[in-house]
C-alpha cells in the first residue's frame, strides 16, 4: 500500500457564499457545463453539458426515473411532443395567464421582473455602488410579459399556424390521461411520469442553471379520488423530501414553504415547495401541488372529450384530482453541485453520492513501467462493462487522486508494486481517502457491494 502525496487533513470551513463562481470555474475547466455557443460570445442563460455533466444529468433522470416508475406499481411513464396543438395552451390557462410583469429602464435598456427591481442596479451609471438598492434608471410602466415561445407550424407564417414551445410537461400527461390509463389498465390511484424539455421567456434567468430559458423537467402526476387528495398529497410530500435525502442532500440545508393564500395558483387546493439553501438564499428546488381537478375539467371542457373516471367497485364517476410532483432536472443537479462542493486543506472535493458521480472508478498505474500500465488496462477493460471508469497514468499520483475528487469520483483503483507480487490493487475511498487492499478477481464483487 502506497501512500499520497499529502496526508489526510481535517476538513475547514469556508464561504459558502463565494461557491457559485468557484463551481461556474470548476464546471467549464472540467467538462460539466458551458456557456452556449460559447465561441459566438455565448447566448444569455442557456447552457452545454459536456462529458461529465451528461454524466451526471443522466444518472439523476435515471435515479428519479426508477424512483418514480420501476419501485412502483401505480405510476407509468411517458414521452409526450414538445410541440402541442394550440387549444392545450387556451385549456390550461397559459395563452392568458402566463405573464409576467415587467419594466424597462430607459437609461441601460435592461428589462427587469417587477418584483426584481430592489436587487437591480444600472450599469450605466458607474457612480452608483454596487448593491444599491433600486435600479437608479428612469423606468416604464409595468407591463405583462407573455413567457412562452411562439412559433408557427407550416410554410406560412399566419395566425392560425401560430403554435408554442411548450412551457411545461405536465399538460402532456393531462392529455394523454386515456391514452395511459386504458392500456397499462391502471385504476384510481396511479400517476404518469415524465422527464422533457420545457422552455419560457424568462426576464430575467440567471445564477447559472438555476434558471433558464431552456431547461428539462422531472414531474408525476398523480391522479386521484378527490375525498383522498389530502392524504397522498402529504404522502407525495414526504416521499420527495425523502427522494433529496437518498442523493446525499444534507437535511440541514432543505425545507419545506407552504404557500398562503397569496401564492396559491388560482386552481391549487395546497402547494408545497421544497426550498434548499443556496449560496443567494432559500429558493424553491421542488413543487408539491394539489391541483384539484381544474386540469382536467379544462381540457375536458376545451375538447368536448369525456376525461371522467368510473370506479367499477364503489360505481361512482368523477373526474380526478391530480397531486403534481415537478422539479427541474437542471436544478437539481445545480443543488447536487453545492451540496456536494468542499475545499480541504489539499484539495477541492465533490462529495457526490456514488450513484450520481458521473465516473464510478478511476484506474491507474502506480508508474509507467515494471507492466503497471500494461495491468492496469487490462484492470480498466475488466471494470468497464460493469461501470463508468477512467484511466489515467498522466502525472504524480496524488495529482491523479486530486483531479479525480474534484469530479466526485468515489474510488480509485492503483496498480502498484506489490501487484506485481500478489495480483492484488490499492482501491481507495475519496471521502476519507482510506486505503485496502483488494485481489484482482475480487475487484468487480468489491466495487458493486460499495456502489449499490
Amino acid at each position: 500500500m502506497h501512500s499520497e502525496e499529502h496526508e489526510a487533513q481535517p476538513a475547514k470551513a469556508f464561504e459558502r457564499s463565494d461557491v457559485m463562481d468557484k463551481l461556474v470555474a470548476l464546471c467549464k475547466r472540467r467538462g460539466f457545463i458551458f456557456p452556449s455557443s460559447e465561441i459566438y460570445g455565448g447566448i444569455n442563460s442557456c447552457w452545454d453539458y459536456g462529458p461529465l455533466g451528461v454524466e451526471l444529468k443522466n444518472n439523476i433522470k435515471a435515479w428519479w426515473w426508477r424512483s418514480m416508475t420501476w419501485h412502483r406499481d401505480d405510476i407509468e411513464g411517458l414521452d409526450a411532443a414538445i410541440l402541442m396543438h394550440p387549444r392545450v395552451w387556451e385549456a390550461s390557462g397559459h395563452v392568458a395567464g402566463f405573464s409576467d410583469p415587467m419594466v424597462d429602464c430607459k437609461l441601460c435598456k435592461q428589462r427587469f421582473r417587477t418584483d426584481q427591481v430592489g436587487e437591480a442596479t444600472c450599469p450605466r451609471k458607474p457612480s452608483v455602488a454596487p448593491g444599491t438598492a433600486g435600479c437608479p434608471g428612469e423606468l416604464t410602466e409595468p407591463r405583462l410579459f407573455n413567457l412562452m415561445f411562439q412559433t408557427y407550424i407550416g410554410p406560412v407564417e399566419e395566425e392560425g399556424a401560430r403554435i408554442y414551445l411548450r412551457p411545461e410537461t405536465a399538460q402532456g400527461s393531462y392529455v394523454n390521461f386515456r391514452n395511459v390509463q386504458q392500456p397499462s389498465r391502471q385504476k384510481i390511484p396511479f400517476g404518469i411520469a415524465q422527464i422533457g424539455k420545457a422552455f419560457r421567456n424568462e426576464i430575467s434567468p440567471g445564477n447559472f442553471i438555476f434558471r433558464s430559458r431552456e431547461f428539462e423537467q422531472m414531474e408525476m402526476q398523480f391522479f386521484v379520488k378527490p375525498d383522498t387528495a389530502m392524504e397522498w398529497f402529504e404522502h407525495w410530500r414526504e416521499a420527495r423530501f425523502n427522494w433529496y435525502l437518498s442523493l446525499g442532500i444534507r437535511p440541514e440545508h432543505l425545507r419545506f414553504h407552504q404557500h398562503g393564500p397569496q401564492e396559491l395558483a388560482h386552481y391549487a387546493r395546497a402547494a408545497f415547495d421544497i426550498e434548499y439553501q443556496y449560496p443567494f438564499g432559500w429558493r424553491e428546488l421542488e413543487g408539491i401541488h394539489n391541483r384539484g381537478d381544474f386540469d382536467l375539467t379544462q381540457h375536458q371542457q376545451f375538447s368536448g372529450k369525456d376525461l371522467s373516471y368510473f370506479d367499477e367497485a364503489t360505481r361512482e364517476r368523477f373526474v380526478p384530482y391530480i397531486i403534481e410532483t415537478a422539479v427541474g432536472v437542471d436544478r437539481t443537479l445545480l443543488t447536487c453541485l453545492i451540496d456536494a462542493y468542499d475545499e480541504e486543506p489539499e484539495r477541492v472535493v465533490l462529495h457526490l453520492s456514488p450513484t450520481l458521480a458521473p465516473i464510478k472508478v478511476a484506474i491507474f498505474p502506480l508508474v509507467k513501467r515494471d507492466r503497471m500500465p500494461e495491468i492496469a488496462q487490462r484492470v480498466t477493460a475488466m471494470l468497464r462493462p460493469h461501470f463508468k471508469v477512467f484511466y489515467d497514468e498522466s502525472g504524480a499520483i496524488g495529482r491523479r487522486y486530486r483531479r479525480q475528487d474534484e469530479i466526485g469520483t468515489p474510488y480509485g483503483v492503483t496498480v502498484d508494486s506489490d501487484t506485481l507480487v500478489d495480483n492484488t490493487v490499492t482501491l481507495r475511498e475519496r471521502d476519507s481517502m482510506a486505503q485496502e487492499r483488494v485481489s484482482i478477481e475480487r475487484l468487480v464483487e468489491k466495487l458493486r457491494e460499495l456502489l449499490g
